[in-house]
């Protein structure tokens, strides 16, 4: 717990706290409202891996009204774009979390779809977000076709988030895993056509910085920019 390095850390602590619970939070035209700002941080503490931060970020989260069904999502879209490999040891800590707050599991269902419309249905939701050009994207390969039927037939088609929420929390998974650039453009601009637009990225990117640092927070800041040069 935070409160241990501040025994152990002071100086570190005194800085790092104010940084990202004061002035981050509070710059002037930066700020999120509080479920976005949890939800975006969550993601992308996912995405670089913090599980010890993510441990402590959830029941903050939590608290300021991100439900037990939108962190479940959350964790379980992650999988596309981290892979089970990484997202694995997040999904055992959430469901501590919650089973330890008193949440009844398994969730309500979220699924939408079925085996037998899952690709036709993820194709769809791909050109909901990107264009009408990618209802036939699925059709150039194999990992093409597992894209539209698996990531977007699979997850994005579930309730419990929004489409716009969606795209969001994939902003974050891409910007902090870092290598990502050319997925992380295309993502920049899939939120933009959803309504997420530059300034909201460029907020979601300030509230995330504190946890995924400098260098993927300005990585991101440029793959913004250079989606809305491509609207």
């Amino acid at each position: 717990m935070m409160k241990n390095y501040r025994e152990t850390d002071p100086e570190f602590i005194e800085r790092f706290e104010h940084f990202a619970f004061d002035e981050a939070v509070n710059e002037p035209g930066q700020g999120l409202e509080p479920i976005t700002r949890h939800m975006a941080i969550l993601a992308a503490l996912l995405g670089c891996q913090g599980i010890d931060a993510f441990r402590e970020e959830l029941p903050c989260a939590l608290d300021a009204g991100v439900t037990p069904v939108m962190v479940k999502e959350i964790v379980y879209q992650a999988v596309d774009y981290l892979g089970i490999g990484r997202v694995l040891p997040f999904l055992k800590a959430t469901n501590e979390i919650l089973t330890q707050r008193g949440v009844s599991l398994p969730l309500a269902g979220q699924a939408t779809t079925t085996m037998e419309n899952r690709l036709e249905k993820g194709a769809q939701t791909q050109a909901d977000i990107f264009g009408p050009h990618m209802l036939e994207a699925w059709k150039s390969g194999h990992i093409n076709r597992w894209l539209a039927a698996n990531c977007f037939g699979d997850y994005y088609t579930r309730t419990g988030l929004t489409l716009a929420q969606r795209e969001m929390i994939t902003f974050c998974f891409l910007a902090a895993q870092g290598g990502c650039e050319p997925q992380l453009i295309a993502h920049a601009g899939g939120n933009m056509r959803l309504g997420n637009d530059k300034a909201f990225l460029v907020k979601v990117v300030s509230q995330c910085l504190p946890y995924i640092g400098y260098p993927r927070s300005l990585n991101a800041m440029t793959c913004i920019d250079k989606a809305a040069a491509q609207k």
